[in-house]
């Protein structure tokens, strides 16, 4: 089940301040009247900067915490720590307090904290998922206005509802505090959230690493720019300028949405922009196309300034640009082609090794070698695709065999302009001891059911599909929605007119580069 977005509900503060020696016993427990926005305690309620998204927890799981609290069963304590400016950090619990939050403010992602938070910009995924929990939760449970109503008209509610309001008055959640410094109540988050719920292993990364300009950029792209904004002790040129290049960034990668079955060949680069799997691939996209080595933590300079994260996302960008847009320099690969299976799964590993294989071309020279065998070259991709698999198969993740798929691209380029034939391509690259453990013969499962399966939907879709593909009439490689320019085919500086008859649709490196 997708998870919710409540990031927005608790904001985020910088963490590196001193304990606050402020005598005086401290809250034991927590009431429903502490939750609401605009009480002392929740007011000066913060995340650390280095706390991970609140975005965990699905709707059954909200659902389930709320129903919880409401009938008293016993609840984990809130730990948190209080700074020198009187805010008070959550250590754990975020996702429980987060949740009450949400339901008394109507917000699961898409209402009045969220909005703001993301300038107004929310995904449609995260609206869509925010919508379903809201309706679950009103099924199951009933809103918080719902009880708040049963107060004065409880005539108008359910019985169960009216019981459940009267026990809010008592209902309480036990709250720990960590004593020490800041150092301290670091250490207690990494260590609390690595036991019943470890951080997934690049969002630890990201925390551990969170002032890395690569960690800062990668922040800023999967929200386009949007929520918390770690990058906000820059100077306001700088921040204004990530924001704008992250931005982009997301929507060359995810732009326009993908939604499966496949029943459209306009589909996005980087597969889903809420999923799992998004926040890995956008900095290892980062790391590849900037040369930034995987021990990055040691090796690489925290940006005090934001000159270096500039740096890096207009490297990103660059690449962006060349893997698939509208700007001149961009080949338009295309996404069916060079990223997806062909029964509409997103590629990681094949993603990663266009980057490779795309950065490589630029620095060798060959961008016009590869588009001059280029339809050879998708046709051997499109028919070879469980080699593909196997080569990933072999080195067991996508970023040990990116680099290795990426060889095997630049082997097939290499025969293709020697001349040999596109269906011997393969049948001599499988000979030699690099590749030798690659097979043309696939076992295929069996289908012992009548219907569709989602990915047979949309594998049957991509093959109809792609038979009346257009095509570039320069190189001849397959065109994408995104990266389409129009061209004269006899030149304006030759007298070509702006007929409908003088003009063809091409790749723009093809219409700006390989032409000329």
């Amino acid at each position: 089940m997708a998870k919710v977005n409540l990031d927005a509900i608790i904001p985020r503060e910088d963490f590196e301040v001193e304990e606050n020696a402020t005598p005086g016993k401290k809250k034991e427990t927590l009431s429903i009247e502490d939750i609401k926005s605009d009480s002392f305690f929740f007011s000066n309620v913060r995340k650390p900067d280095f706390q991970r998204e609140t975005n965990e927890w699905d709707s059954k799981k909200i659902a389930d915490f709320i129903d919880s609290f409401l009938d008293g069963d016993l609840i984990p304590a809130i730990i948190l720590w209080r700074s020198t400016g009187g805010y008070l950090f959550v250590i754990d619990g975020s996702h429980r307090l987060s949740s009450l939050a949400a339901w008394i403010n109507d917000d699961y992602g898409d209402g009045p904290i969220s909005k703001q938070f993301y300038d107004g910009i929310i995904p449609d995924e995260q609206i869509d998922i925010a919508e379903e929990t809201r309706k679950l939760i009103r099924k199951r449970i009933g809103s918080y206005s719902d009880f708040k109503l049963a107060l004065t008209n409880p005539e108008k509610v359910s019985p169960e509802i009216q019981r459940k309001a009267k026990n809010l008055a008592a209902l309480a959640i036990q709250l720990q505090w960590v004593d020490g410094g800041a150092n301290k109540a670091e250490n207690s988050f990494f260590k609390i959230n690595q036991q019943a719920a470890p951080i997934d292993k690049t969002e630890l990364v990201l925390l551990e690493a969170r002032k890395k300009p690569n960690c800062i950029a990668a922040r800023a792209i999967i929200r386009s720019g949007k929520g918390h904004k770690y990058w906000s002790n820059f100077s306001k040129g700088n921040q204004i300028t990530i924001q704008e290049l992250a931005k982009e960034i997301n929507s060359v990668l995810f732009a326009p949405k993908l939604e499966t079955p496949i029943k459209t060949l306009d589909i996005p680069v980087g597969g889903k922009n809420y999923s799992a799997q998004t926040l890995p691939l956008i900095l290892e996209f980062i790391n590849i196309v900037n040369n930034i080595p995987t021990d990055f933590k040691e090796s690489l300079e925290d940006d005090l300034t934001g000159d270096e994260t500039v740096n890096i996302l207009k490297q990103t960008r660059r690449i962006a640009w060349r893997i698939n847009n509208n700007h001149p320099s961009s080949l338009g690969l295309h996404p069916v082609v060079y990223f997806y299976s062909q029964d509409g799964r997103h590629k990681v590993a094949s993603f990663y090794a266009t980057l490779a294989f795309v950065k490589e071309l630029e620095e060798k020279n060959k961008l016009k070698e590869f588009s001059l065998v280029r339809p050879q070259f998708e046709n051997i991709l499109l028919q070879n695709d469980p080699l593909i698999q196997q080569i990933n198969r072999k080195y067991r993740s996508a970023i040990a065999s990116y680099s290795q798929i990426k060889d095997f691209y630049f082997a097939i380029i290499e025969l293709l302009q020697k001349g040999v034939n596109e269906n011997e391509v393969i049948t001599q690259l499988i000979k030699t001891s690099k590749f030798n453990y690659l097979t043309l013969t696939v076992e295929q499962n069996e289908i012992t059911t009548n219907k569709f399966s989602t990915e047979r939907k949309s594998a049957v879709y991509i093959k109809e599909a792609l038979a009346n593909a257009p095509k570039c009439k320069i190189c001849g490689g397959y065109i994408h929605r995104n990266s389409i320019s129009i061209d004269h085919i006899e030149r304006k500086q030759d007298g070509g007119l702006g007929t409908i008859d003088n003009g063809q649709i091409t790749h723009p490196f093809c219409n700006t580069t390989l032409k000329n």
